[in-house]
């Protein structure tokens, strides 16, 4: 696994190597007599690596922009699942690990005979607009970051070799630094209701996309070249979630309602389309039809908000504090 110390990797983690019977031991499942995971680890942040020496865990050095250092990571392996990536900075930098990264991951792997690679994605490489229900492969790709971009070329790469992509739209839970926390500064500089907070959002929690994560990475058989959505069934308003992060997190909750145009205007978001597509997160639906995953499965993804956000709102507040 890539990216196993950040934030959904954490959890994955966990459940990869849980001992049978423990609390993250989903469906009571044997696991593996020798480690349960070989965890790629980037050489700079090895030292003092809290996975270091953990049972179940295999630690191996290796750089995505280093293909050379990949060499041997996937022998004896049988599934990959790379959660790795670069979010933010140019295109050329977010490439150089989106894309080309992946690329060579994925020559490695088919070096080594791996059977099945498991990819987090991620649904920002839609074309902004109203999403509404849709399943996998109807809406068009055209994303307008450079972290979107490059996503989207590494997940290309991964369906282009029989691997499963898995899309999420907006993930909360312990360790979650991007969602809430650029939820509350949007609070902060645009104190109102967005169109009426009315636009429907599609939600996962970190533990339920662990478990979808961690049970296709079990999974018999194949999973050639598909993507899966990975949502709650029932999509939030974005009234529901500014006032359920706002009542857990001491918040100020808007008063009064103002237009998309106008909440841009006040960011000065004219031109941006990076800074539009976040604002419109309030106020325009982006919500998927995410059935197939949880069928594929055989599992339920659990609480959706509020009920889901109240057992992570403790380490908000603590991280905030921080």
């Amino acid at each position: 696994m890539t990216g196993g110390t950040g934030f959904i990797g954490s959890h994955v983690t966990a459940r990869l190597t849980a001992p049978v019977g423990g609390p993250d031991d989903r469906n009571g499942r044997e696991g593996p007599a020798g480690p349960a995971l070989r965890l790629l680890t980037h050489r700079r942040t090895l030292a003092g690596h809290t996975s270091d020496g953990a049972p179940g865990i295999e630690t191996v050095t290796g750089d995505l922009t280093d293909p050379a250092s990949l060499r041997g990571i996937c022998e004896g392996v049988t599934t990959v699942v790379h959660l790795a990536a670069r979010i933010g900075g140019t295109e050329e930098e977010c490439r150089t690990v989106n894309t080309e990264g992946t690329r060579a991951l994925l020559d490695e792997a088919a070096r080594a005979g791996v059977r099945r690679f498991v990819h987090l994605g991620t649904a920002a490489v839609y074309r902004d607009g109203p999403h509404r229900g849709e399943a996998e492969g109807l809406l068009a790709e055209d994303p307008v970051s450079a972290t979107s971009v490059t996503r989207l070329e590494g997940e290309r790469l991964v369906l282009a070799a029989g691997g499963v992509v898995v899309r999420p739209h907006l993930v909360y839970g312990r360790g979650d630094t991007w969602v809430v926390p650029a939820l509350v500064d949007l609070m902060g500089r645009v104190p109102y209701w967005v169109d009426g907070g009315r636009a429907r959002l599609s939600m996962i929690s970190a533990d339920a996309l662990a478990d979808a994560l961690a049970d296709l990475a079990r999974l018999p058989g194949r999973l050639a070249g598909q993507v899966l959505h990975a949502c709650h069934p029932e999509p939030v308003s974005a009234r529901e979630l500014v006032t359920t992060v706002g009542q857990a997190l001491g918040v100020p909750l808007p008063e009064r309602d103002i237009t998309l145009e106008e909440a841009c205007e006040r960011l000065g978001a004219a031109g941006d389309p990076v800074t539009r597509r976040r604002i419109s997160l309030l106020a325009v639906d982006h919500w998927y039809d995410g059935s197939r995953l949880w069928k594929l499965v055989g599992a339920e993804p659990g609480p959706g908000l509020p009920q889901g956000f109240a057992r992570y709102a403790p380490w908000y507040r603590e991280h905030s504090a921080r």
